[in-house]
């Protein structure tokens, strides 16, 4: 009991003291080395650049065609206006955050940015010409379609090449290695492992050619989409042309039909289709994680790795437990994007702009993933013996080449045997047969000696059909 007068002790669990300032996102804490790519772009300061850069080139593209009596700027200050934002770096991060507590708005600060530095290079006699006629959104979505298309293609895409290309050796180490499938978890025909390991390269391949034609498009029409400032400043420019060459000219597409922004339609197709191979990386996430736990894997040991805290000879697939739970809520993450930024209320609202401020976090996610599954599967040894094993003990599903081998005997005339998918299922249905059995039921079969003698050569492990020239296919 507390008299009064006196201070109750802290309770287990209380906060005693604050903690200094921490990263609230895994992606910027614990695993912020695998990611850190991607904030080269995809970050408050790696948009902030980008903002810089287009302004910059906008800029130079004015005078270049000396527009309202501006000259072409020299070689030497062309360069200078460049390394405004090819050496972007904390000096500006600091300065744009000191200046948008002000302006409460990000453009606003980079164009201001823009102009400090004009005057600091001598260059005050165009600053009129920063942003000139440009709405915020001619910048920011040219500023994502540039950071979007440089993140995916240059930090993303390779690493996802690179877990395809392990799975294609993967493929071909084990296009020969039988194994028994598990179709609705139940032994079924046989495989080889290279082949299903094959069929996720595959699919990935087809993805990734879908992702690699991808648009990342920008508008730069003005605050409505109609280029009404730019006719009023200059009614004899054609502005769509000029505006046209100046976005493609920097690398992604020109969208001409807009409302004050950008449809983001490309950002949905995009997030859609690294959202579909999201799905297919889960797949082979859980797939993987079975293989492990039936023992057709084996995990090698990382030395000094503790896979429990009390039981010492645990190896836990972590790799793949940890890219599953990263590609679901890269996926949650992503299908939010695509189903925002679908829609904007008339000609504007703001939906779109924290929205789009997790770009980096879904990818963040996936690029986690795809970083844990290449790791996985480089830290996994086959365990051929184990599938060996598992065929041997399961000559049943010869039943299927058997029944359809009777039925091909019966349309040439050979064999008088009726229904003979019935005569099978009665055999091996809930039963495990052995070799003997097997061949003891062949030997008595109503069918032509040339079909008899393939049928008893058959064995679980060599009915695998055209599996390894399958996975050469990869």
């Amino acid at each position: 009991m507390v008299t009064a007068g006196t201070t109750a002790p802290p309770s287990p669990g209380d906060t005693v003291t604050s903690l200094p300032p921490q990263p609230l996102s895994p992606l910027d804490g614990r695993y912020s080395a695998t990611v850190t790519a991607l904030g080269d772009y995809l970050s408050e300061a790696g948009l902030n650049r980008a903002r810089v850069e287009i302004e910059v080139e906008w800029l130079i593209a004015l005078t270049d065609r000396s527009l309202f009596g501006a000259s072409p700027q020299s070689v030497e200050h062309k360069a200078s206006l460049r390394a405004l934002y090819s050496q972007f770096g904390q000096a500006e991060i600091d300065w744009l955050a000191a200046r948008e507590a002000i302006t409460r708005h990000d453009v606003k600060a980079v164009e201001y940015l823009v102009r400090d530095r004009l005057e600091t290079l001598g260059l005050s006699s165009i600053a009129e010409l920063t942003h000139f006629a440009c709405t915020s959104e001619d910048i920011n979505s040219t500023a994502y379609a540039l950071t979007v298309k440089r993140a995916v293609t240059q930090v993303w895409l390779p690493k996802l090449q690179g877990v395809i290309a392990v799975l294609r050796a993967m493929a071909q180490a084990h296009r020969d290695v039988p194994m028994l499938a598990h179709t609705h978890g139940q032994p079924a025909t046989p495989t080889t492992m290279g082949k299903e390991i094959g069929v996720f390269a595959w699919r990935l391949k087809r993805i990734v050619a879908q992702i690699e034609a991808a648009d990342y498009m920008a508008k730069f029409s003005g605050a409505t989409g109609t280029w009404s400032a730019h006719l009023a400043a200059d009614p004899d420019v054609d502005w769509i042309a000029l505006t046209k060459d100046f976005i493609e000219g920097l690398g992604v597409g020109f969208n001409p039909v807009t409302t004050q922004i950008e449809s983001h339609d490309w950002q949905i197709e995009l997030y859609d289709r690294i959202r579909h191979a999201g799905g297919v990386l889960h797949n082979l996430a859980t797939d993987m994680w079975t293989y492990i736990s039936m023992g057709y894997f084996a995990q090698i040991p990382v030395a000094g790795a503790t896979g429990s805290s009390t039981m010492p000879h645990k190896i836990n697939p972590i790799r793949f437990e940890n890219a599953e739970a990263n590609l679901e809520i890269s996926s949650g993450l992503l299908a939010t994007l695509a189903q925002t930024l679908v829609t904007s209320r008339l000609q504007r609202d703001l939906t779109d702009s924290t929205t789009q401020r997790n770009i980096g976090v879904a990818l963040g996610h996936s690029l986690l993933a795809l970083d844990n599954l290449q790791r996985g599967l480089g830290e996994v040894s086959l365990a051929a013996d184990v599938l060996a094993a598992d065929l041997e003990a399961n000559w049943e599903v010869l039943a299927e080449a058997i029944q359809t081998v009777i039925r091909a005997e019966i349309t040439a005339g050979r064999s008088k045997i009726t229904d003979p998918y019935a005569l099978l299922k009665d055999l091996t249905r809930g039963h495990r047969l052995t070799p003997t059995d097997m061949a003891a039921f062949v030997q008595g079969l109503d069918i032509g000696q040339d079909a008899k003698a393939r049928l008893l050569n058959l064995t679980p492990a060599g009915y695998s059909g055209l599996a390894a020239e399958i996975a050469d296919q990869v």
